[in-house]
This record gives C-alpha cells, structure tokens and sequence, in this order.
C-alpha cells in the first residue's frame, strides 16, 4: 500500500479517487510548518502539493517521496534541481485550469478598459452622473492583443478574443508558426517589438533567470499610453517598483495582477494602493469548476504514476 500526504486541503472529489482505491491510503497535512513537515513527509511514497514551498532541506528527509504531484502547473515552490538529482518525480495539473485562468484575463481587461470600479464607486457614492466624462474607457473591438506563451491558456485565451473582434499576436518561441495560425493567431518572433503595438498584454510564461524583471521601466516605456497590462503567470517577471512608477507616471493606462514577486504581498507596496491597479489573491484558478478539475487530476496523476500510466504531458522534465 502507498502512502500519500495531501499539502492542504483540495477538494473532495480528488480526495474520492483514493477513497476507492486499496492500493492508496492518505492523510490531510494541514499543518505545513516547515518543522511539521520535516517530521511528517518522511513517511509518504507520494505526495500533492499546492502553494507550500519544498526546499532541500525538506526534502532531504523524505527518503521514501518517489513523486510530487503540484495542484497547478507552476512549481518554483519546489527544489527541482534537487528532485532531479534524487529521481523524484514532478507531475502538474497541466490541463485543468485554462478555461478558469482565461475567463479572469477577459475579467480584467474588460474591468480596466471599462472603467468598472470607477464607475461602480461613483453610483454607490451618489455621483450617478457627476464628471463621469472624465473616466475614460475603451472598446476590446479591433483591439490588439499580445499573448506571450501559447500553452493551454494561451489557446483558451485567444478564442476568447477572437470573439471580441480583437488582433492576437502570439509571442512563443516553442510554438510553430502554422499551429498559431490556426488558431486564428499571428506568430511574433521578438517580445520587445510586438509589445510597443499591443493595446493589452497578457503573461502566461514561466518565472526562471531568463524571465525575471521581463518587464521592466525600459519596456514598460515603449508600450503605448493607452495599453493594459495583465499578468496572471508569475509575479517575478514584472518588476513592481518599475510598474508602479510607469503607472504613476501614466505611461501605460492600467495593469492588472494576479501574481506578485512576493505572495502575500508587503502591505506597504505601493501597488496596494495605486488605483490603476486591478489586484487579485493569485486566485485565478478558484473557480469551483477549476478546483474541481484541479484535485481530480492532481490526484489521478499519483494513481497513474504508481500504476505506470501517468501522461507524458503531465510530467516536468
């Protein structure tokens, strides 16, 4: 019998799976001090994880781990270099969350470009109609829009669009050129020169030494003034300082976040309180169908690693 420690809680139906499968037993770690996890991992064959972060010296106590399963698909949380080193397997949930992560991408460009907290603080205030000329907003009609990475996001995000009348332009060196074109996308083969075009920019690349402070003040300069910018990836590949300032300084029009260098953020970032800001907890997947779908194959994934079946598509390399 395999033992499986479940990193928080997940939804039930995930939890289901193993309840009707005799080969697994497993038990909810809700504690996830780091002294309780190195007093408690250590007895797992596998284990799922959300937001907790393994180090190697977590790690190193857990002689028996032979897989993570990630309830998502970034894993900067987790030594990777260490897991390789120790044949020990890295596995994402890489096909439940596209649908949630690009509905909240359309959320917040239509809430910036149309100006939905303004207005709605305006009414609630009794202003009904008071210098509402002054707020200015915008159509998505016609629009241009920057995708950087086509992934399953990527793609769901672009059907989307593409329903609003919009121009997608794709920034993705591993994607073929005929494969974005048939989803009704033009390929673009440098991220700086289609960026200064783009009406909106939404990130859905990794955060690693390449793409940290991807954009930065120098960038943000380029793009134009009445651009949005979107990031529901990684918080690292945005500079916060350089954002706020290009904000302030109306730069570009608007930003909204999902994702910040450093989660929870300090309550004195200034972000916190800019007002061309759209902000959310990193909850882009919170969606009940998405934490659904996510627990399911989170935790399909173990049973299909111990029984040699897990999907190459599954697996971090």
């Amino acid at each position: 019998m395999f033992k499986i420690g479940i990193i928080e809680k997940i939804d039930k139906k995930g939890l289901k799976l193993l309840d009707n499968n005799k080969q697994f037993e497993y038990e909810v770690v809700e504690d996830i001090s780091k002294e309780n996890l190195i007093k408690t991992l250590p007895k797992f064959d596998g284990i799922s994880l959300r937001v907790v972060k393994l180090d190697s010296k977590i790690l190193e106590k857990c002689k028996k781990l032979k897989v993570i399963s990630r309830h998502g698909v970034g894993y900067d949380n987790v030594d990777l270099n260490y897991l390789k080193k120790n044949k020990i397997s890295l596995l994402i949930t890489a096909t439940a969350n596209a649908t949630a992560v690009a509905e909240h991408v359309m959320y917040m460009m239509l809430s910036l470009s149309k100006g939905i907290t303004k207005y709605d603080n305006k009414v609630r205030k009794g202003d009904f109609k008071k210098n509402i000329s002054e707020i200015t907003t915008y159509e998505l009609f016609d629009k241009e829009i920057l995708i950087a990475g086509f992934g399953r996001i990527g793609k769901s995000l672009i059907k989307r669009c593409l329903g609003f009348e919009m121009k997608v332009n794709i920034f993705d060196p591993f994607v073929n050129e005929k494969i974005i074109n048939s989803f009704g996308g033009t390929k673009v083969d440098k991220l700086e020169n289609a960026i200064k075009t783009a009406d909106f920019v939404s990130l859905h690349i990794p955060f690693n030494k390449d793409t940290k402070d991807l954009i930065n003040l120098k960038v943000l300069k380029t793009m134009k003034r009445n651009s949005i910018l979107i990031n529901t990836a990684r918080g690292g590949v945005i500079n916060e300082k350089d954002l706020n300032l290009a904000l302030n300084d109306k730069i570009i029009f608007a930003a909204g976040l999902d994702v910040f260098e450093k989660e929870p953020p300090d309550i004195q970032n200034p972000l916190l309180t800019n007002e061309r800001v759209l902000l959310s907890p990193h909850s882009a997947t919170f969606t009940k169908e998405c934490k659904e779908r996510m627990s399911i194959e989170t935790i399909q994934n173990i049973i299909d690693f111990f029984e040699n079946k897990v999907k190459k598509s599954m697996i971090v390399k």
